[in-house]
């Protein structure tokens, strides 16, 4: 999600990004200069779809309601964040488990996963295990629902810690994390989210650390991925481990503040194949206004998708 919190301490480029980086980065913007100048491969075919993260449209819809609401726009994939009224949790017994699987079955809609603000950044070792064990309780229930992975996410870094020792912290609890999930059958997505982690080159950092197969990045559409009006450079260094996507408003395409005309290039060129999952911070308590919205939304996604 974008909201991203104020920095608790400040750092130098050097804490921030670390020395090791640098020739790595340099590598990667070579590479995503000359993929911005490659012209627009139009004979690649658009193989992603478009989902819905029930952040935050439909945060206010039981699960009928989102699923109908996904039927009559035409949108493929639901990922159920965590705290909404769809209750869609951990907490549900095992009949209850069966029945949300079966709604999702009959009404045609892929359950995509679910998007939770397990975070392993603290630099108290007990939270970070609360973390752990809470991520292993959503990767049983995803499992149990049919879907494919669940979302977590770095917060920032705690004031006083070293960010190099933070990026690392957090890529071995993944590791753990993607073990559990990988004997699940289901993935870890890591959402490119909070201050100092979300600069792409910390999250690229933060992955090198885990390097389990079962562990990926969830795009997140963030102004931090864009450097000179593209996101080229960003998806270069993030592309190796991209597992889900989140979109936001569309409109910044038209305003020139995130290029998703360029972003949905770079996926049909690499062949992504998943789905790119509308995450809008406004709640449409009113289903027929959020219909009305996500109707809009899918036309809008359409049109930049086509370039």
């Amino acid at each position: 999600m974008r909201a991203i919190q104020r920095e608790q301490g400040v750092w130098s480029r050097r804490e921030v990004v670390g020395a090791g980086l640098a020739a790595a980065i340099g590598g990667v913007r070579l590479a995503a200069v000359q993929a911005a100048n490659d012209p627009p491969a139009q004979e690649a075919p658009v193989r992603f779809r478009l989902g819905l993260v029930t952040y935050n449209v439909a945060k206010d819809w039981d699960l009928p309601t989102v699923l109908r609401v996904c039927q009559e726009v035409g949108i493929a994939a639901v990922e159920c964040r965590t705290t909404h009224k769809h209750g869609v949790e951990p907490s549900l017994t095992a009949p209850q488990r069966q029945e949300v699987k079966k709604r999702f079955a009959d009404a045609g809609i892929i359950f995509w996963g679910c998007g939770t603000v397990c975070e392993f950044h603290a630099a108290d070792p007990a939270v970070v295990r609360k973390n752990i064990e809470e991520c292993k309780r959503f990767i049983d229930l995803v499992r149990d629902l049919g879907g494919k992975g669940v979302k977590v996410r770095p917060n920032g870094v705690p004031k006083g810690v070293e960010p190099a020792r933070t990026f690392e912290q957090i890529g071995k609890a993944l590791i753990e994390c993607g073990k559990a999930a990988a004997d699940a059958g289901v993935e870890i997505w890591v959402e490119v989210h909070g201050a100092v982690t979300q600069i792409p080159q910390n999250m690229r950092t933060i992955m090198e650390h885990c390097q389990h197969p079962a562990v990926g990045v969830c795009w997140n559409s963030n102004p931090t991925d864009v450097n000179r009006g593209s996101v080229a450079e960003a998806f270069a260094l993030l592309k190796p481990y991209l597992k889900s996507c989140h979109i936001n408003d569309l409109d910044n395409d038209a305003r020139g503040t995130y290029p998703y005309r360029e972003l949905f290039r770079l996926l049909r060129q690499c062949g992504y194949d998943r789905f790119t999952l509308c995450e809008v911070g406004r709640a449409y308590p009113d289903v027929a206004e959020g219909t009305a919205f996500l109707k809009r939304y899918k036309e809008q996604w359409q049109r930049l998708v086509q370039g």
